[in-house]
């Protein structure tokens, strides 16, 4: 950022990052093209000689209603009742199960996003270790989301958490399509605290926070909100808290986390100096901006999937309003940059699309696309703003973890109670659901932040917290995990820049 790339070693490592890039690129074509290979069977699986004799019949295929022509799609498929019948309504619910399970591979592949924004973000010295975060902390939450997590989210109610399924065994492919999907979605609260104490925290710290926030943290509030959804109860949900898809329910818990997780922490060595904020460069943006664009795309799972259903299409709509935002919050967050530092910022930029996303997520059935529009912006200079007010005040987050999944969770959850198309203040001129919104903001502050501080304070004076002096200088990938993540002599320790935005973080 600034300065000329002359040193050579410098330059073979963008070409090797470069190539990795192109791999990572390889295999998400690959997954593509094998759903799309899945998709096709599923839908061109058709009885032929049935449809010949429709087609020869007295009523052609094509002035069939849409329930005729399921039926007689069903006659293929394995859709049946419990008497063994075949029916369109099977057939709608085996198609809606697959949309959601797609929608869930979607979301699993923002794990990989998560990586490549963090790495980038930060120094070569800390890249394995932060690909280790990311990869163990959704092997632990899938283990215990499905052993005790899922169960305290969705199972049969006490008032305040469920107590029942855990173990989760299901009846029905339904049951195990939930299963998966609510999975991912809880690994991505998990991950989200990863780049706000990265580059300072023992791997076995943070193995430690991941399973409670798999297992208790996330489950127990999202049962306050989600779990009417299978079994349980919402006492947030039944209120009128509407959190569509998660700005609240995953963003800013996994937000509020990283707050309490880089505050016990405090800041990487050499970041503040007699007073004044030392930028520490990120490596790698190009990565980190791979990472974004692989997390747009999992937001296409994430948002739209929460429908759950392809009937009535309203998927559609959701995808929309996510992209809507998306583009606006990056688009706002490049001015902001632009007019507060004079450069329009990449990091800011990219930033910016990722807080447009998280708060859409909350509305994105119930605002209108144009105030998706504004809901998007609002959150991009939102995250600028957050992400240099908290700097100047001492807190260390290298990938701004807080302003993009915090503050900007919170905002878009706030947005719901302004711009929803019924009960919105701004549209409707009723308050209720907007008192609603801000009690259900609240709650989840508390809800995270203390027990999120609790965990890590109690991780620090037991079994410790964060590395030693010597272990973070060296670099977290040789001295936690035996290995660099480049070839040694391509890790090249960055000095002190005037680089601003998050790459200077």
């Amino acid at each position: 950022m600034g300065t000329a790339v002359a040193n050579p070693l410098l330059r073979k490592t963008m070409c090797c990052v470069s190539t990795s890039a192109g791999k990572v690129i390889g295999v998400i074509r690959t997954v593509c093209a094998l759903v799309l290979a899945v998709a096709s069977w599923f839908c061109l699986c058709v009885d032929r000689p049935l449809m010949a004799e429709i087609a020869e019949g007295d009523r052609p295929f094509q002035s069939l209603s849409v329930d005729e022509r399921l039926e007689i799609l069903a006659q293929s498929s394995l859709a049946r009742d419990d008497e063994g019948k075949i029916t369109s309504a099977n057939l709608r619910g085996e198609v809606d199960l697959l949309w959601m399970c797609i929608a869930a591979f979607l979301v699993f592949a923002m794990q990989a996003g998560f990586a490549c924004v963090e790495i980038g973000f930060t120094r070569a010295k800390n890249a394995a270790n932060i690909l280790m975060k990311n990869l163990l902390d959704f092997c632990v939450g899938s283990l215990l989301f499905w052993a005790v997590g899922f169960g305290l989210m969705f199972g049969k109610s006490n008032g305040l958490f469920g107590t029942s399924h855990f173990f989760f065994h299901g009846e029905k492919s339904y049951d195990w399509g939930f299963l998966i999907f609510q999975t991912v979605f809880c690994a991505t609260a998990a991950t989200i605290v990863s780049g706000a104490v990265a580059e300072r925290i023992h791997f076995h710290a943070y193995l430690i926070y991941s399973a409670v926030i798999s297992a208790l943290t996330y489950p127990i509030f999202g049962s306050w909100v989600w779990g009417a959804a299978y079994q349980g109860t919402s006492w947030l949900g039944n209120m009128g808290f509407h959190d569509f898809a998660g700005s609240t329910v995953v963003h800013s818990i996994g937000g509020w986390a990283a707050l309490a997780g880089a505050l016990v922490l405090g800041p990487r060595l050499g970041k503040y100096r007699a007073g004044r904020i030392v930028p520490i460069p990120g490596h790698n943006i190009p990565l980190a901006g791979l990472g974004v664009f692989i997390l747009w795309l999992g937001w296409f799972g994430f948002n739209p999937g929460s429908t759950l259903s392809i009937g009535g299409g309203h998927f559609a709509y959701v995808a929309v309003t996510t992209n809507l935002a998306a583009s606006a919050g990056a688009i706002g967050a490049l001015i902001v940059s632009w007019l507060w530092f004079k450069k329009p910022d990449p990091s800011f930029a990219l930033n910016g699309a990722l807080a447009g996303l998280v708060a859409i997520t909350a509305g994105c059935d119930v605002i209108p696309a144009s105030y998706s529009v504004l809901t998007g912006a609002v959150a991009g200079g939102l995250v600028v703003i957050s992400a240099v007010l908290l700097d100047r005040a001492g807190l260390d987050d290298p990938v701004g973890a807080v302003s993009v999944h915090g503050v900007c969770g919170a905002w878009g959850t706030l947005a719901v109670g302004l711009f929803a198309t019924e009960g919105g203040l701004l549209t409707t001129g009723e308050v209720h659901s907007l008192l609603v919104q801000l009690l259900g903001i609240l709650v989840a502050f508390l809800w995270s932040f203390l027990t999120s501080l609790a965990l890590f304070l109690g991780i620090k004076y037991t079994v410790g917290l964060r590395v030693d002096r010597e272990t973070e200088l060296r670099g977290l990938d040789i001295t936690e995990h035996g290995l660099f993540a480049y070839p040694e002599q391509f890790v090249i320790e960055t000095g002190p820049t005037e680089v601003v935005g998050n790459l200077g973080k």
